[in-house]
């Protein structure tokens, strides 16, 4: 199957470029996660996880994420690159749970080492998140959590017709 990449202007970047099997990058963008008025994770000490088709997942270190409001929970996943995922239920006082909002990979394989235990989060089931001063959009579907911002191109993994990417 050909997919055929959109256009990329000046200062944007192509998920179509992005390697496969994914690369991570330290990133010094400040990150932001916003939800219910409070500031739920913020930093310049993330990371990026880049893959083909896929719009970028960012990474916190759990130390500038409010961990107070965040509580781990049942459930895994398994990356074939990155292992095993465990999720995290957020509760903002006075707010409703916002269950399985955000992952982490507690033990990961050796090319994702620098991500072991940080926590990333589904920007569809938060009220802002922040590359920059940019505000992210969810990359499509409800499985994948990706950042989409002006910079990155598609189309991306998770549109209708995409699973067989």
């Amino acid at each position: 199957m050909f997919i055929q990449p959109d256009p990329v202007g000046p200062g944007q970047e192509s998920v179509w470029d992005y390697p496969r099997p994914p690369r991570v990058e330290a990133i010094k963008d400040r990150l932001r996660v916003v939800h219910a008025g409070a500031t739920v994770a913020e930093t310049t000490a993330g990371f990026r996880v880049l893959e083909t088709s896929h719009p970028p997942v960012y990474y916190f270190p759990p130390r500038d994420c409010d961990l107070n409001v965040l509580t781990m929970v049942g459930g895994s996943s398994f990356c074939e690159f990155k292992g095993g995922a465990r999720y995290f239920d957020l509760k903002v006082p006075g707010h409703e749970v916002v269950s399985q909002v955000a992952w982490s990979y507690p033990q990961t394989t050796d090319g994702f080492r620098p991500i072991a235990g940080y926590l990333a989060f589904y920007a569809g089931k938060l009220d802002a998140c922040w590359v920059g001063d940019d505000l992210a959009t969810p990359q499509p579907g409800n499985f994948y959590g990706g950042w989409i911002t002006p910079q990155i191109v598609g189309p991306f993994k998770g549109i209708p017709g995409s699973m067989g990417w």
